[in-house]
Parts: C-alpha cells; sequence; structure tokens
C-alpha cells in the first residue's frame, strides 16, 4: 500500500538504504534526517507498505527543484526498494505516485540522477518513461 513516510519508519528507511543502496548511516541519523525532511514542505516522502507486516519495503523521495534557468520541478533524491521486493511493481508505483504530485503541482517534469555502475536502475528509469539525457561528473568537498 503506498502511503506517505511518517516518523515511525525511521528504522525500515535506514533498512531500505542500507540494503538496497548500500548507504548506512544508523537509526539516530536517519531519525535525525528524516524530522527535518518531514518538516520541510518542499521535501516529499513515500513509502510502499507492506501490508501484512506493516512495513516499508520501498520508498521515494523528491525535493522541489527550483533554479533560474529552467522550469521548476521535481528532483528525486532516492527511489529504493528492498531486492526481496523488486519486480513486483513497487518502484513503478513510487513513480507514478510522484508524476501524480506534480501534475497536482503543475511542475513541469521529474529529474534524477543514477550513479553509472547502476545499470539495472537504468533500464528501470528508462522503461519508466525517464529519458538518460546527459553525462557528468559529481564534485564533492567535505566540510
Amino acid at each position: 500500500m503506498l502511503r506517505k513516510v511518517k516518523l515511525s519508519d525511521s528504522f525500515d528507511l535506514m533498512t531500505i538504504n542500507e540494503v538496497a543502496l548500500g548507504y548506512s548511516k544508523g537509526h539516530t541519523q536517519t531519525s535525525k534526517q528524516l524530522t527535518q525532511l518531514l518538516s520541510q514542505d518542499h521535501h516529499f516522502l513515500f513509502g510502499f507498505e507492506e501490508e501484512k507486516t506493516g512495513r516499508l519495503v520501498g520508498y521515494i523521495h523528491a525535493e522541489i527543484y527550483q533554479v533560474l534557468y529552467a522550469d521548476t520541478g521535481l528532483n528525486v533524491l532516492a527511489l529504493a526498494v528492498l531486492p526481496d521486493y523488486q519486480r513486483r511493481g513497487i518502484g513503478r508505483s513510487l513513480l507514478q505516485e510522484l508524476e501524480k504530485l506534480a501534475i497536482d503541482k503543475e511542475l513541469h517534469f521529474i529529474r534524477l540522477n543514477s550513479a553509472e555502475k547502476r545499470t539495472q536502475a537504468h533500464s528501470f528509469y528508462l522503461r519508466a518513461g525517464f529519458q538518460d539525457d546527459k553525462l557528468q561528473k559529481r564534485f564533492i568537498k567535505y566540510i
């Protein structure tokens, strides 16, 4: 079942991030970040709840993408589904929920970045109607 993410989902989100994406940040940090994100009206988090257990098995996180040089849209920051639940339409359902949100808010696009090595994810996004429009490098400076 699709629904909005809530603070009590923090443990499930931590697990999904670790298992599906390879990011391990711990429950305390996940809860802290989730508390902040849920309080901001430009962040949107939807989860897919397994009906039998009530736990999240996938989620999508997007934010409003607003810059001076382009129309306003949504930027997907995370889309992840636990491996045992992949290929069941959960990721597609999460993307469709985001598309409804974009239409309701009169936004012009949904964009996302996907690491070069995530080739299965690339195929999924292409099947979902996304276009691969550029390659880029990411630069980061840790403070």
